[in-house]
């Protein structure tokens, strides 16, 4: 016999003895039906525990995992408003509804009514530094009707609701103005101070800033100084937040791939260990002169030097190969003794007689 091919005898026998459900697999229905044609006994196959563990029948052993590495902490999303800001001077925002502004498309504006409007924006400087407000207010209000696209008339007014804590007023004017000029310094101001009486800390910070830059104002450049640590604060704090996030992303990203390439590696050891397992018993053509696929109890067989010189008889390999195609041409070799002796040696080492 080749010893080669006993060597891989051995090895499926071995393989076999301590993976006994690999006899339920599919690829091997003709050795498992053979064995149980010769009056063996295959182990059942166990049932599955409630999770593989990398102990599937074609698998390799499960392997001890090491304990994950802790994660460190992720700054959540509600952690984004946890910042400690003085707020200090910050009111609630007025909820009134939206002042008059004016037609200010398709309306033709005479002198006339440039002139009144000029008179009305005085008058309602005079009432505000007075402290009417209120008259102001409605002073301001009928100038802008008389006048509707002229930038300055909505900043003044924006001043006036800044002194009556109508913050969101206040930026609906500088809104309007900005659009009609945009290189007016006076809405930016009187918007960044909107946004301050509201907390609106990077608002404010941008306003006056810009507001300084166009025209240098000492009462803008004061409150910028109050209002940009604070909106630095928050940007850092944002940035922070972001950072950690992306962070996050990052550490998820590269776990999915970590455990996509461990699915693959597991995956390829199974094929692996399936075709190592078809390559080790290759069936009844594996052997010279179609030795059938394989029988239980080898060693009883390796051990039996009778039996092993009977396997390399042509004429007794011949035999087998005609039995293991088909069990009832046995009844073909009772008269022939060599044959007959060895099937019945066979026959009595796995505690079945021969089937005729």
């Amino acid at each position: 016999m080749d010893p080669r091919k006993l060597s891989e005898l051995k090895g499926f026998v071995q393989l076999c003895e301590t993976k006994p459900e690999m006899l339920h697999l599919p690829e091997m229905s003709f050795f498992r039906e053979w064995l149980l044609g010769m009056g063996a006994t295959i182990p059942p196959l166990s049932k599955p525990k409630e999770s593989c563990q990398g102990g599937c029948p074609c698998g390799p052993p499960p392997t001890k995992a090491s304990p994950p590495e802790p994660e460190p902490p992720v700054l959540s999303e509600s952690d984004e408003s946890d910042i400690e800001i003085d707020n200090d001077g910050v009111i609630e925002p007025d909820t009134d509804e939206p002042q008059e502004m004016g037609a200010s498309e398709n309306v033709e504006v005479t002198e006339e009514m440039m002139d009144q409007a000029n008179n009305k924006k005085m008058e309602a400087i005079d009432a505000q530094g007075e402290g009417e407000l209120q008259k102001a207010l409605d002073l301001f209000t009928e100038a802008i009707k008389l006048n509707p696209c002229l930038a300055v008339l909505y900043a003044k007014r924006a001043s006036v609701f800044i002194q009556l804590q109508r913050p969101n007023a206040a930026i609906r004017d500088c809104d309007r103005a900005i659009q009609i000029n945009p290189d007016s310094a006076q809405p930016y101001k009187w918007r960044g101070k909107a946004h301050r009486l509201l907390g609106h800390w990077e608002e404010a910070a941008k306003d006056l800033a810009t507001a300084c830059k166009l025209d240098y104002d000492e009462s803008a450049s004061a409150m910028l100084k109050e209002v940009q640590p604070k909106a630095n604060k928050i940007m850092e704090h944002r940035r922070k937040y972001e950072r950690k996030r992306e962070e996050k992303l990052i550490r998820e990203r590269q776990e999915r791939i970590k455990k996509a390439r461990e699915e693959h590696a597991r995956a390829q050891k199974d094929e692996e260990a399936r075709q190592s397992a078809g390559a080790s018993f290759p069936g009844a053509g594996g052997f010279s002169g179609g030795l059938p696929g394989g029988m239980p109890n080898f060693e009883a067989f390796l051990n039996d030097p009778e039996l092993l010189m009977a396997m390399k008889d042509p004429e007794v390999m011949a035999a087998f190969s005609d039995v293991s195609k088909n069990p009832a041409n046995i009844a073909k070799y009772q008269s022939n003794p060599k044959i007959m002796a060895i099937i019945n040696k066979l026959s009595s080492k796995f505690g079945a007689p021969p089937q005729p």
